[in-house]
């Protein structure tokens, strides 16, 4: 059954969750997610239209439809006409229309893998092809002392870093910052990096799961087991040139008032934007033919438009398609946080 635009509005998602091994119930503690049950769990894919990985809407006439389904519907309507006419042009992993990004959020209980992610043009040539991974983090809470790593350190090669591998000594190449909830850091593809243990982080990506292991901390699981490491793939694919990586340099669009949030830009690439409201006060976006990715990492208010409203709290993420009405969020909580995203 066919989509009218006219039909379509905000739309909500029941999350998917995974567990994996560095995972914990942060999830729950910090963001009041309904994990499955007992274990660890350490995603939470909010948005995500990636082959079986599909989100379910559960609010409005749709619910119950997958995005995937949706834009198979109503591409024009979900995407945006200039989205829709790129991904014409565009070489894909699979013969349709997607939804470019994937919104997740993350308990990084335990230090994650360091790792690095291939770029569009890598990805697209696997035996299993996917696009490239891009992709920025948001911190939410950042236990004291709390790291990242992000990028190598100046003017290692890539005989160095085998050489450092070889010997066990991946982490010494590893260029480390100290977290502070608030920080943004942007991972374009290509680069290696690992989130410390410690953190609650929301991440905006595209919508790939590729992911190559350089070196997993010697660890196992319950059984005695090593996660796989794909370390040719991973020296093959990282840009060497990039180095260290430090958190993001905000760029203030619009300075707080007495009825609206501050507004800053976080990210701004050829794969998406991301800014960022701060506070309490009212924002408006208008129809521009694209749609907007929401996501509350902090505080609570209530996104409204012609016809409806959503009473939003910390944790809730909303997909604005294209063709939607014009949305407006409004707080009196002053220490709100809305992470959007754009293509």
């Amino acid at each position: 059954m066919s989509t009218t635009s006219q039909s379509l509005y905000p739309l909500q998602f029941q999350p998917l969750f995974r567990s994996y091994i560095w995972g914990g119930r942060g999830l729950q503690n910090y963001l009041g997610k309904a994990i499955p049950g007992e274990g660890v769990w350490a995603e939470s894919w909010e948005i995500v239209d990636h082959g079986p990985d599909q989100s379910i809407i559960i609010n409005g006439p749709l619910a119950g439809q997958s995005l995937g389904g949706l834009i198979d519907s109503n591409p024009l309507g979900v995407l945006g006409h200039k989205l829709v006419q790129a991904q014409k042009t565009e070489p894909l992993p699979q013969p349709r229309h997607h939804f470019p990004l994937l919104l997740k959020y993350l308990d990084c209980n335990l230090v994650l893998s360091v790792q690095v992610h291939p770029d569009d043009a890598y990805g697209l040539k696997m035996t299993k092809p996917d696009l490239g991974k891009t992709e920025a983090w948001y911190v939410i809470h950042a236990e004291p002392n709390a790291c990242i790593y992000a990028g190598l350190k100046p003017g290692l090669t890539r005989d160095d870093l085998a050489a450092a591998i070889e010997a066990g000594k991946t982490e010494e190449c590893l260029h480390q910052v100290t977290a502070q909830a608030g920080d943004c850091i942007f991972i374009p593809a290509g680069t290696v990096h690992a989130l410390g243990s410690g953190l609650i982080v929301a991440e905006i990506q595209q919508s790939s799961d590729t992911t190559f292991r350089l070196f997993d901390w010697n660890r196992v699981d319950a059984e005695g087991n090593s996660r796989p490491l794909h370390i040719e793939q991973a020296l093959k694919v990282i840009d060497y040139q990039r180095g260290p990586v430090n958190p993001q340099t905000l760029t203030i669009r619009q300075a707080a008032t007495a009825s609206s949030p501050r507004w800053d830009s976080l990210v701004e690439c050829s794969k998406f934007s991301i800014d960022c409201l701060l506070g309490a006060g009212k924002h408006h976006w208008e129809n521009e033919d694209r749609f907007i990715l929401l996501t509350v990492p902090r505080g609570s208010g209530q996104l409204s438009w012609n016809g409806g409203a959503l009473d939003l709290k910390r944790g809730d993420s909303v997909l604005v398609p294209a063709a939607a009405p014009a949305v407006q969020w409004e707080s009196a909580d002053h220490e709100a946080v809305v992470l959007f995203a754009r293509v």
